[in-house]
């Protein structure tokens, strides 16, 4: 396929099958494009009706072609394609796009017609885009199969370039290809994958990682088909020292509709493909604007950058203004070092400030020198990775020349905010500066891409552990059942009985010690407070026996049609704090983990941290520190310090056991898990092992 997939995105000979003279047309556009642009391959126009297009022989079929074709793109009806693709394929071409809609999405016979072009192309090994497709551009070859206007329109790239965008719409393609070249940004290929029949997005991130011209790639999402491959090709792009921007679209939650547990309705689509971004390390962006300001400051290159920012301003207020929203974006503003400090009160007066924010004051700019020696102090600085220098209009081009020659002659990434209008823009850009005409665009995209920065190279995911396959309960379980098979993966429980009749239930309570809970032991009850299956602090035989006969009686009225196994008998327990471990199964990425505020503050106050798995301990403690709550294990207000080591055995513990688990289990959840203070270790309070659905 790889070879097939270079015929696609980097043809040495096209094939128009549904030509058309008239470049407003879908079968003329591209056409029109490949020749304004000056594409040197072999062009090959072919429909009966004409015999010539601009100013080219067309041929009345694909078989009277005389050369070689890499790439047919076909400009035909959907119920034409496929019979169109074998006729192809015998002539030798190995790829082919697909602009013809009417296939899956509409239904009925347009479904018939994508099975019969899938099995074509799984027989054939042929490449093919779509349908429903726009099409692609190689900018760095002029290999424009594309039937978008915004070509013509965009300003037009004169060198080779590094950015290719990847997206899953077509308009979308445009919208940003148009903004990015406002920006100057240099494209190497453009891809919307249409309806992704054959080919898929995460197999065209995967071609592009592995694309020396390529080294930056912004990439519009609505569903990955294939979580697997994604997660290898981001790995690889990250390995190649490349960056994924990606914009995710449709990020209502899927976990809305999810009535059995607690993880699967706080893992939802959208946090587990916000966990997968960060555990890879690409940026997710929240519109087109900002994908194309991460970009132009990705181009720049300035790759070991990292979080701690200094801010350099003519303001005190623009100063301030900017430190907050620096640092709510989750960057730091360390203060400076006392000989930088130093430096810098040499020529800044007394009322300016020189901690960081740094407010040089207006005077500053008829000081040439001064500048130069604190561009140049920011520069060498050790304390910082990254300078953003304030200066509307005239002041900018008053510090121009001081700025660019420090940022030539240092690594070190500046950025510049001109609310004014500077003369200098052009000439900082080429000196590496980054300019931004507005505040919130400028945190918008330095934030994130200086946190990319600092993330490079962290280890994110842990290495797959030795895992034995372990025998899980018969399925559906009851709680009994699913205590059992997470205390074989070190998960310490709570101590506790089934029972089976009321006098039974009270002769547990007596072996545990007062107080205990009931609560009702089912495989088809999940929520046992919501079905009245539940009593707390019982203090003696009486009061279990009349709570044995409440709890099944509820329960049963509840939920008539479910078996009722008895009650589990468990002793009260006290702890620092409670939370909820889950592992489910994603469908698109696979075992995913979740960790919260336990029981229901945790649907409440969405306080959730998610990962792919495998975790290991460092990550799992990486999980609990991301939570609001985690103060409360951590000696709030002078209370006790929980074992958080130990709750991380757990949360690692968990994962592994839905790792271990046969593919019928589709979820495992601990809510909650009691965390007793430091020292005396953990306790599963209840536990749940879902099926997955037939």
């Amino acid at each position: 396929m790889t070879a097939a997939l270079e015929s696609l995105l980097n043809p040495r000979s096209i094939a128009m099958i549904g030509a058309s003279a008239d470049a407003g047309r879908i079968g003329g556009m591209p056409l029109d494009l490949l020749t304004r642009f000056g594409y040197a391959g072999g062009i090959y126009p072919v429909n009966p009706k004409y015999q010539e297009v601009f100013g080219r022989r067309c041929w009345p079929d694909i078989e009277s072609v005389p050369e070689p074709v890499d790439l047919a793109v076909l400009a035909i009806a959907a119920a034409d394609v496929t019979p169109m693709l074998r006729r192809c394929h015998a002539r030798g071409v190995r790829a082919a796009i697909v602009y013809a809609a009417g296939f899956a999405e509409a239904g009925g016979e347009g479904a018939r017609l994508q099975d019969e072009l899938e099995a074509f192309v799984a027989e054939s090994g042929m490449a093919v885009a779509g349908p429903n497709c726009m099409g692609f551009a190689n900018l760095n070859t002029q290999a424009y199969t594309a039937f978008a206007s915004v070509f013509k329109t965009a300003p037009a790239q004169s060198g080779p370039g590094t950015v290719s965008l990847l997206t899953q719409s077509g308009n979308v393609c445009a919208a940003v290809y148009a903004i990015a070249r406002r920006l100057g940004l240099p494209f190497s290929h453009f891809i919307n994958t249409g309806n992704e029949a054959c080919l898929d997005f995460s197999q065209y991130l995967e071609y592009l990682a592995a694309d020396p011209q390529t080294e930056i790639v912004l990439g519009y999402i609505e569903q990955l088909r294939d979580g697997e491959r994604f997660i290898r090709a981001c790995r690889e792009l990250e390995r190649q020292g490349k960056l994924l921007i990606a914009l995710k679209a449709g990020t209502t939650d899927k976990g809305a509709q999810a009535v059995q547990s607690h993880t699967s309705a706080l893992a939802g689509d959208r946090r587990v493909y916000g966990a997968a971004f960060r555990q890879l390390n690409v940026i997710e962006a929240t519109d087109f604007a900002q994908m194309a300001y991460l970009a132009s400051l990705a181009t720049l290159r300035h790759r070991s950058a990292g979080k701690r920012v200094a801010v350099l301003t003519m303001s005190g207020a623009l100063g301030a203004i900017l430190a907050d929203k620096f640092i709510g974006a989750g960057l730091e503003l360390p203060d400076l070092p006392p000989d930088l400090q130093a430096v810098l009160r040499g020529g800044i007066p007394d009322y300016g400030m020189v901690g960081n924010p740094v407010d040089v004051t207006g005077n500053v700019v008829n000081d040439p020198d001064f500048v130069r020696t604190v561009l140049q102090a920011l520069a060498t600085s050790p304390a910082i990775d990254a300078v953003v220098v304030y200066a509307p209009g005239y002041m900018l081009d008053r510090m121009a020349g001081a700025l660019a020659d420090v940022s030539r002659a240092h690594p070190r990434l500046f950025v510049a905010i001109d609310t004014g209008l500077a003369q200098s823009r052009a000439a900082l850009r080429e000196a590496g500066v980054a300019v931004f005409e507005d505040l919130g665009l400028a945190v918008s995209a330095l934030a994130p891409y200086l946190l990319w920065c600092e993330a490079r190279g962290a280890r994110r995911i842990a290495p797959a552990p030795a895992l034995a396959a372990a025998t899980a309960p018969a399925l559906p379980c009851n709680e009994a059942d699913a205590r059992a098979y997470v205390a074989a993966f070190g998960l310490p429980q709570a101590q506790a009985r089934a029972a089976r009749s009321a006098d039974e239930a009270a002769a547990d309570a007596r072996a545990a010690g007062y107080p205990v809970a009931l609560k009702i032991l089912s495989p088809d009850i999940a929520h046992k407070t919501e079905a009245g299956g539940v009593a707390l602090n019982l203090a003696d035989d009486e009061a279990v026996r009349g709570a044995y006969r409440a709890v099944t009686q509820a329960a049963a009225g509840a939920q008539p049609d479910a078996r009722i196994d008895g009650v589990m008998v468990q002793k009260m327990e006290r702890g620092v704090a409670e939370i909820i471990v889950g592992a489910t199964r994603d469908p698109v990425f696979g075992p995913v983990l979740t960790v919260g505020l336990g029981g229901v503050l945790t649907e409440l106050y969405q306080d959730t941290s998610h990962r792919l798995l495998p975790v290991d301990e460092d990550i799992a403690l990486q999980m609990l520190r991301e939570l609001k709550a985690f103060a409360l294990l951590d000696g709030y207000r002078g209370k006790p310090r929980a074992d958080v080591a130990a709750a991380c055995r757990s949360i690692v513990a968990v994962g592994n056991a839905l790792l271990a688990a046969p593919a019928d289990v589709a979820e495992i959840e601990v809510n909650p898990l009691l965390i007793k203070e430091a020292g005396q270790g953990v306790a599963v309070l209840d536990a749940l092992i879902l099926p997955a659905t037939p």
